[in-house]
Formats: structure tokens, C-alpha cells, sequence
């Protein structure tokens, strides 16, 4: 379980790291607009990412 958890994570990594890498001024005005964002919405959305995430894993597994 500790290695699928691990590779999860490093995939998690990689995915994150492609926007920055390959349009960096794009990402940069992205985390300018998300800093200006209000709690509640940035909570919204965390939750419908959990929420879509779990149902993915669902139907995967």
C-alpha cells in the first residue's frame, strides 16, 4: 500500500510541475488570479476535486 501511495505521489508531482515548466508567465498570472480568489470559493472548489477524485478511483477500481 506505502508504494502505490508513493507512486500516486510522484505522479501527483509530475503532473503539477508540467503547467510552471512549460508556460511559466501563464502560471504566474494563474497564482496571481487564485491569491485573489475568496476562501469560500477556493474551498468549493477543493471539495468538488475531492468529490470528482473519489468517484474516478471508484469507477477505476
Amino acid at each position: 500500500m506505502w508504494h502505490e501511495l508513493g507512486i500516486a505521489l510522484c505522479l501527483v508531482l509530475v503532473i503539477e510541475g508540467i503547467v510552471p515548466f512549460l508556460y511559466p508567465r501563464r502560471w504566474k498570472s494563474m497564482v496571481f488570479m487564485l491569491a485573489e480568489t475568496s476562501d469560500r470559493s477556493m474551498r468549493i472548489a477543493g471539495l468538488a476535486s475531492m468529490v470528482a477524485g473519489t468517484v474516478l478511483l471508484y469507477l477505476i477500481n
